[in-house]
């Protein structure tokens, strides 16, 4: 057994003990009698919410159409891409982008979902360009459609920088995603746009 195989292994270790010890806390009660059956409310888990269902149209393939500029005022680079999208039981959106970015084979890899606790949509977000952890929180206004998200990440110059992202939905088989980046003037302006387009099943 290789040392990423015993790696794996033991986050799913972790993963199983902080799922059975969530599970436990769920309810607490006197300690059960030798023999007793477990009790099943005890064990239960969290069940999606009306935000997981929003979470849950995501589904399916869509082609990007993707618009990139540096500055204010340069003209936007143009590239196309993929992104597939499934859940994991019904709490978390697993998203896989596959496209180009400056001319180079670009992926990236997101899980979102929705935590009651905070009342929050929550994010995070990785990609072959950077070896960094990129994590956002967010909230969705109903009256527009559009999901909110804050994120911090480094830069151009290296240092953290405080960014927001929209994602609005025209109609159930389009989405636009604008990343909204700081200027040195404290201003902010669309530094990338990507228009989703579902695919038929």
């Amino acid at each position: 057994m290789n040392r990423f195989t015993r790696a794996s292994l033991a986050c799913f270790g972790a993963a199983l003990v902080a799922a059975a010890l969530s599970a436990a806390t769920v309810r607490a009660e006197e300690p059960a009698k030798p023999g007793a059956a477990p009790d099943a409310a005890a064990m239960a888990f969290p069940k999606p919410t009306p935000e997981h269902a929003l979470l849950k149209a995501e589904l399916g393939t869509w082609d990007a159409d993707i618009e990139m500029a540096m500055a204010p005022g340069q003209p936007a680079e143009h590239s196309k891409g993929v992104r597939t999208c499934t859940m994991r039981g019904e709490l978390w959106l697993v998203e896989d982008m596959a496209s180009t970015m400056m001319g180079l084979p670009f992926q990236g890899l997101g899980v979102t979902g929705y935590d009651t606790a905070k009342g929050r949509f929550v994010c995070v977000w990785v990609d072959a360009m950077g070896t960094y952890v990129t994590n956002m929180e967010g909230s969705y206004d109903k009256a527009s459609a559009a999901l909110t998200f804050w994120a911090e990440s480094p830069g151009p110059d290296g240092k953290m920088m405080k960014w927001r992202s929209v994602t609005q939905s025209p109609d159930a088989n389009t989405r636009v995603w604008t990343a909204y980046m700081p200027t040195p003037d404290g201003k902010e302006f669309p530094g990338m746009k990507i228009t989703y387009k579902r695919r038929k099943a």
